[in-house]
C-alpha cells in the first residue's frame, strides 16, 4: 500500500511537471512568434499554440466566427485575412463587417460585382479612415473569391447621436433611417452593461447610459444583420470582424446573437497582448499580438483628443421632423 501511494504521488508529480513544461513551452513559442507588429499567434486559453489550419479546424462547426480586433493593428488584420482565405477554401463562407453600415450595402455590392471603382466605394460607403491599410485586403479577397460581404452595422453618424441624446433618438428617425438599426435594442442590466460602465463611462450617469445605448445599438444591429443572413444562407459560415470590446468573452455581439437565435453556434477569437488579456475562464481563442503604440502618454493629451472628437459630432444630431 505504501509503495502504491508513492507511485501515485510520483505520477501526479510527473504529470504536474509535464503540464508546467507544456505551458512554459507554449508560452515560449507564443513569445517567439511575435517579432513585429505584423506577427500573430493563436492559442487556447491554456497557452497551447495553434497553427492556422488548427484554428480553422477548431471553428469549423461554428455558424458564426467573431473576431475581436484592435482597429488598425496590422497583425490582427493579417490574421483576419489569412483565416478568411483558409475557411473559404474549405466551405462556403460570408464576411460580416462592423466597418460598413447597412445603408452602404448596395454600394458594397456594386464594388464586389466590379461595377464601380475603389474610390467610389470609399466615398459612397463611408469607408473608415484606415480602410486602405486595414480592410482593403479583406474586401479584395472577398471580391476575388466571390465571398459575400455583409454591411452589418448601423451608420456611425447616427449611433453617435444616440450617444449624445439617448436611445429615444431612434424615435425621431425616418422609416428608412430606422431600418438601419436593429428592431430591438434592450438596455436592461447585463454583464456587458456592467463591464461597459466599469471601463468606459465618462461624465454623468445619464451620459454614461446614453453612451451604453449607443454601444448596444451597435451590437444589436450587427447581431441582427448576422442572424438575418444566416436565416437566408444557413449553409454559409459567417466570419464577423469587429472591435475587441464587442467580441471579448461573448458579452456583446455574441450575446445579442443568442438573444435572437439561441441555436446558433458561435466561436470567439479575441486579440490579446501583454497589456490586455482575458479572464482565465473566457471561452475565446486568444489572438496574441504585440501591443500597439500608446495613443496618449498623459491625461492632458487624452482630454484634448476626446474634446476634439466630441466637437466633431456635436452639430450632426438634429432630430428628423416627420
Amino acid at each position: 500500500m505504501k509503495q502504491g501511494r508513492v507511485s501515485v504521488r510520483l505520477i501526479n508529480t510527473l504529470l504536474a511537471a509535464a503540464c508546467i513544461a507544456f505551458t512554459s513551452s507554449a508560452l515560449h513559442a507564443k513569445t517567439d512568434a511575435l517579432a513585429t507588429l505584423f506577427d500573430y499567434q493563436v492559442t487556447r486559453a491554456n497557452g497551447e499554440p495553434l497553427r492556422l489550419t488548427q484554428v480553422t479546424a477548431q471553428v469549423a462547426d461554428a455558424d458564426v466566427v467573431l473576431i475581436g480586433e484592435w482597429h488598425g493593428h496590422p497583425g490582427v488584420h493579417r490574421f483576419q485575412t489569412e483565416l478568411l482565405s483558409q475557411l473559404a477554401s474549405e466551405h462556403s463562407v460570408a464576411l460580416s463587417m462592423e466597418q460598413f453600415s447597412r445603408d452602404a450595402q448596395p454600394v458594397l455590392n456594386q464594388y464586389l460585382a466590379g461595377e464601380i471603382g475603389e474610390d467610389t466605394l470609399k466615398r459612397q460607403a463611408n469607408a473608415w479612415d484606415n480602410y486602405d491599410g486595414s480592410y482593403r485586403p479583406l474586401i479584395e479577397l472577398a471580391k476575388q473569391r466571390q465571398i459575400e460581404v455583409i454591411a452589418a452595422n448601423a451608420p456611425k453618424r447616427l449611433v453617435r447621436c444616440i450617444g449624445q441624446q439617448g436611445l429615444s433618438y431612434l424615435d425621431s428617425l425616418s422609416e428608412q433611417q430606422r431600418s438601419w438599426f436593429a428592431d430591438t435594442v434592450d438596455t436592461q442590466d447585463s454583464a456587458y452593461k456592467r463591464k461597459f460602465k466599469a471601463n468606459m463611462h465618462h461624465g454623468s450617469a445619464s451620459q454614461t447610459d446614453a453612451q451604453y445605448a449607443a454601444q448596444l445599438a451597435w451590437d444589436a444591429t450587427m447581431a441582427e444583420s448576422i442572424v438575418a443572413y444566416h436565416d437566408s444562407h444557413p449553409n454559409s459560415q459567417i466570419v464577423h470582424v469587429a472591435g475587441r470590446f464587442h467580441v471579448a468573452e461573448g458579452l456583446g455581439t455574441a450575446a445579442q446573437i443568442h438573444a435572437r437565435n439561441p441555436e446558433l453556434r458561435i466561436a470567439l477569437i479575441t486579440a490579446v497582448s501583454d497589456q490586455a488579456m482575458l479572464s482565465d475562464d473566457a471561452p475565446d481563442l486568444r489572438l496574441h499580438v504585440l501591443p500597439m503604440p500608446q495613443r496618449w502618454l498623459s491625461m492632458d493629451e487624452m482630454r484634448q483628443a476626446v474634446s476634439q472628437m466630441q466637437g466633431q459630432g456635436d452639430a450632426q444630431c438634429k432630430r428628423v421632423t416627420k
